[in-house]
């Protein structure tokens, strides 16, 4: 740098600013911001892996596991590990409509291992619960909150060459024969 035409060297010394910064950093209050930070990186790391996971109820479990592993050929999940911690399981559950619920339903939470499980997509899981009514003519219906979720089984439905048949596109609702000749009600829930 020229000052007043003579050449002086200004020497930043970061070694006298580095005691403040290293007292500030491991003060009881820099210790806490830094274990904060750790924290929500690691709860942000742990949310954006968890796979995303559509629930579907069913009025048979049994028919629905054949349908789901026999004629879906949708391979067995684990379940995912933020199920564990609560995480997602109450979103909904009190806004289900009585019509679509089963004479045993009742208020309790659902359990993690409660169910059926399974790998739609890569990063997808499908979670098969209990407590859809029978629908029309005593079919078997298969109720869901999301579209997407039945826009991918209708897309494996079609994929493995099931006798299906759209009833509605809005909200979405279609029917699919099973091997024994059992219609299954693919309906979607709008609220």
């Amino acid at each position: 740098m020229i000052i007043n035409g003579s050449l002086t060297i200004v020497n930043f010394y970061f070694g006298a600013f580095l005691p403040e910064i290293t007292d500030s950093l491991f003060s009881t209050q820099g210790i806490m911001v830094m274990l904060l930070v750790a924290y929500g990186g690691a709860m942000w790391m742990f949310l954006t892996s968890a796979p995303k996971v559509y629930t579907v109820m069913v009025s048979d479990m049994n028919i629905a596991k054949d349908f789901y592993e026999g004629l879906l050929d949708l391979p067995i999940a684990d379940i995912p590990l933020h199920y564990y911690y609560n995480y997602e399981q109450s979103l909904g559950a009190t806004s289900f409509d009585p019509i679509y619920m089963g004479s045993g339903f009742n208020d309790t939470m659902i359990k993690p291992n409660d169910g059926l499980w399974y790998q739609l997509k890569k990063n997808t899981q499908l979670h098969i619960i209990g407590g859809a009514n029978l629908g029309y003519k005593d079919c078997q219906r298969h109720v869901c909150f999301d579209r997407q979720c039945l826009d991918t089984l209708l897309l494996r439905v079609q994929s493995r060459r099931l006798r299906y048949k759209i009833r509605t596109e809005n909200p979405l609702n279609f029917l699919v024969k099973d091997y024994d000749n059992r219609v299954i009600e693919m309906a979607e829930v709008n609220n």
